[in-house]
């Protein structure tokens, strides 16, 4: 199929997919108040197909980023909520403390400033397994994001009867990745 041709169903597919997504019936922790969902495999196609005009940021945390990788693809990384500087221990989630990004909003727009794009631009948001880019979505379109998409099965995917993350997502479906950091696009705090 001609590249072009291509472009405009993903481009379709996109506008379309809050549409689709009802009917794929997204579990109740990844839903968004916008109600917008791609895949990691749509993601990619609507990437190629008019990425000018997409802001397309990683929420995970740093550590996450560092050592289990992101999509070179992403513009940047801005984490939705990151580890407490001293790893404090959370009982009830039974691991380290996450706390929330304070300007996590503020810095997701400043990356939509830089690429020219505004709030009502469309923005994806893609986390480990779509539950924090849900969480995140929201909290965007509570600070005025009209187009914010969720990467319902995020970079390393739900996960499997075995508790793998090994049945989708970016890295199980083939799509490039990286561990090798580039400064220009992870999160740095303000000092």
């Amino acid at each position: 199929m001609p590249a072009r041709i291509r472009a405009l169903f993903a481009l379709l597919f996109l506008a379309l997919s809050p549409l689709a997504a009802n009917a794929l019936d997204v579990p109740k922790e990844k839903q968004t108040k916008l109600g917008k969902y791609v895949t990691a495999k749509e993601t990619a196609e609507v990437l190629k197909a008019d990425r000018a005009k997409i802001l397309f940021v990683d929420v995970r945390t740093r550590a996450e980023i560092q050592f289990v990788g992101y999509a070179g693809d992403i513009d940047t990384a801005v984490p939705f909520v990151d580890m407490s500087q001293f790893g404090e221990w959370d009982d009830k989630a039974g691991r380290y403390k996450l706390d929330a990004n304070p300007v996590f909003s503020q810095t997701v727009e400043k990356a939509l400033l830089a690429k020219g794009l505004t709030k009502g631009d469309k923005v994806i948001l893609i986390c480990r397994s779509g539950d924090r880019s849900g969480k995140a979505a929201d909290l965007l379109a509570a600070a005025g994001f009209t187009d914010v998409y969720s990467v319902i099965d995020g970079f390393e995917g739900d996960l499997s009867p075995e508790g793998r993350r090994t049945i989708n997502g970016w890295k199980n479906a083939g799509l490039p990745w990286t561990y090798k950091l580039d400064k220009a696009k992870v999160f740095q705090p303000a000092n």
